[in-house]
């Protein structure tokens, strides 16, 4: 038997400045347990006024935010290793296959909109 693995999934949107009208970004699983070895997806939906970017970040405990993925496009594709994102019209997915005990941690999805951007001085 694999050992269980315990994963705490997030959304973090990064917000630079303020709200557009109705942008949401939700997460789902918030929380999952799987064992070693198993696959999972993690999924981010989004309703903003214009998209223009994408992040996935990993957490560790008592570190900072670790960049996995920056995708700008529908229908883009990036892979590293075990780890594979993938950006449609309103949502991710983060698919990591064949899980190990240092995939435990955080994961965050950040949407990037015009409104998350610093007003210019």
């Amino acid at each position: 038997m694999g050992k269980v693995l315990e994963c705490a999934f997030i959304v973090l949107w990064l917000q630079l400045g303020w709200l557009c009208g109705e942008d949401r970004v939700r997460q789902s699983p918030q929380t999952l347990r799987l064992r070693e070895g198993d696959s999972v997806s993690l999924n981010c939906s989004y309703t903003v006024s214009l998209f223009t970017g994408l992040q996935w970040l990993r957490q560790n405990p008592g570190k900072g935010p670790e960049l996995l993925f920056l995708l700008y496009s529908v229908s883009e594709e990036k892979q590293k290793e075990r780890l594979k994102a993938t950006v449609l019209k309103q949502g991710s997915s983060l698919h990591i296959t064949a899980s190990k005990p240092e995939d435990s941690a955080t994961y965050l999805c950040a949407v990037e909109t015009p409104c998350s951007q610093a007003p210019a001085a």
